[in-house]
């Protein structure tokens, strides 16, 4: 299976996830890219990150950005959030994935910040295989 794990909440936001996707071809890093929302379709979610054997998780959410949350409370991986921009110009986006309760991390890349996600994962990466 594919070494990161590229989750939006939305299709809406796909442009964002497309910069990851191009970073980690460049760098020939295995992706899988998902849809799914943690308010809409947590069931699925869940399934998902049971399911994947991927080493990094990117989740890319706006508006509550729960996303990222969810995902890292659900597994001991890394899980980098993208906060999307919006009605806030990303504010409420970069505050609920910043503020993450003790004992669930996630990173933060700025806002729309598809490729600094990606750079992130890879140098997760790197840090596995030494």
């Amino acid at each position: 299976m594919a070494d990161v794990a590229i989750i939006c909440g939305s299709a809406s936001d796909a442009a964002i996830a497309d910069k990851a996707k191009k970073v980690l071809d460049e760098h020939k890093v295995s992706w899988d890219y998902q849809v799914i929302s943690a308010h809409r379709d947590p069931d699925t979610l869940d399934a998902y990150v049971k399911s994947s054997t991927c080493k990094v998780f990117i989740a890319i959410a706006g508006l509550s950005a729960a996303l990222p949350g969810v995902i890292a409370s659900k597994t001991d991986r890394p899980v980098i959030g993208v906060p999307v921009s919006g009605t806030l110009n990303g504010l409420d986006a970069i505050l609920s994935i910043v503020q993450m309760p003790k004992g669930v991390p996630v990173a933060c890349v700025g806002v729309d910040n598809g490729d600094n996600a990606a750079h992130l994962a890879i140098r997760i990466l790197k840090l596995g295989k030494k």
